[in-house]
């Protein structure tokens, strides 16, 4: 069994994808092709936000997003605990000192409360100055936006979604990666939408913010006059290397219409039958807030106390089944913020989490069959 079948996948979409990509050969316009403007648009008119600009993968949006604030040496970002590194590392790079808040037990996303208390503690101190939020959409459920937009309201924050996991996911019909200022997304291949390397997107309804990002994507360049040529030889700032190549974008095109046709509504029974299978167990289930949508990137369980994860692991693969933990070891804690401020912070729930968190195997090719083989090899080995 894979963990996340992109064979099975590639099997089922291999006639429209492999001709996307011969598309892309015989044209050998690699780089800047007609399926990467198209795919923008088609994302930017999905999520509802005026503005989709594809770059090279998920952690550069994050770099771009912060650059395109300012963010920089002097200001305190807020990122949650519980969440891959890059969503810290992204604002360090910049000279920014992440603040590291505690997570909701339930929904592993950024506690509206601790993030309060958080910003309340930095401004109180004067030693920074209270910027931005990066909320993440952890495993593909939406964080708690309304009460996050509110706190940034009140002290005059900007908010950054961090999408990464969570493309697809809505709250009420809204739709992940339009609740932020600037909102980003990965491509990774195991990501909700992913392609066959790496990639990302930048979204957002600013129409001031979008030459910067666009200029910031292709080496600082002058995009005041998208026509000319020599433009990219103009460049009036330090920018990155960072587009989503033209192969990627075309491979993305039928992904995404197998996504929005079926993947989604397919993920989401998968993570039906898992609770189902699972809720006479000790297992902590994740949950789903009412009018909030996930596109379940992984279905993740905490396990009861006293449970040697490690053995649990190998008696599961020993079975053919393979797990995941996301994540081991909390923001504060890793070793590149040692000695920071940053390792400073106060996460009880996240070190809970990081000790016990499990992920089981999760897509939308999952069978029922499967499904029930992974809850009864998990109970026998609890």
């Amino acid at each position: 069994m894979q963990f996340r079948d992109l064979e099975k996948q590639y099997e089922v979409l291999k006639k429209q994808i492999d001709a996307a990509m011969v598309s892309v050969a015989s044209s050998t316009h690699f780089i800047s092709g007609p399926e990467v403007g198209a795919l923008e648009k088609t994302l930017a008119d999905y999520v509802g936000v005026k503005h989709c600009i594809t770059c090279a993968n998920g952690t550069d949006a994050i770099t771009i997003a912060m650059r395109t604030w300012g963010v920089g040496k002097g200001d305190a970002v807020f990122v949650p605990d519980f969440t891959f590194f890059s969503s810290g590392e992204c604002p360090a790079d910049e000279g920014a000192t992440p603040i590291y808040v505690d997570v909701d037990a339930r929904t592993y996303n950024l506690d509206p409360l601790k993030l309060e208390e958080a910003v309340q503690k930095v401004i109180a101190e004067g030693k920074y100055k209270a910027k931005a939020v990066v909320s993440v959409d952890l495993f593909g459920l939406p964080a708690d936006y309304q009460a996050i937009r509110a706190i940034c309201e009140k002290y005059g924050l900007l908010l950054m979604e961090d999408a990464a996991q969570g493309f697809g996911g809505s709250i009420n019909g809204k739709k992940n990666c339009s609740f932020g200022d600037i909102s980003t997304t990965s491509f990774f291949p195991a990501k909700p939408l992913g392609c066959y390397g790496d990639g990302g997107a930048i979204f957002t309804d600013n129409d001031e913010w979008v030459d910067m990002i666009r200029s910031l994507c292709v080496h600082g360049k002058d995009t005041s006059n998208p026509n000319d040529p020599n433009a990219k030889y103009n460049n009036i700032r330090l920018g990155k290397n960072s587009r989503l190549d033209t192969l990627q974008a075309a491979i993305l095109i039928p992904k995404f219409k197998a996504f929005t046709d079926y993947e989604l509504a397919d993920v989401n029974q998968v993570a039906a039958w898992y609770t189902e299978d699972l809720k006479d167990t000790e297992l902590v289930l994740p949950t789903v807030p009412e009018g909030f949508y996930s596109s379940w990137a992984q279905y993740t369980v905490q396990l009861p106390a006293g449970v040697d994860r490690k053995k649990l692991q190998a008696e599961l693969k020993a079975a053919g089944i393979p797990t995941m933990v996301y994540y081991a070891k909390p923001m504060h804690l890793q070793g590149a913020f040692a000695g920071t401020d940053s390792a400073a912070a106060d996460c009880p729930v996240t070190e809970r989490l990081c000790a016990t968190v499990l992920s089981l195997p999760m897509d939308p090719y999952k069978t029922k069959e499967n499904v029930d083989f992974v809850v009864a090899e998990l109970k026998k080995a609890l």
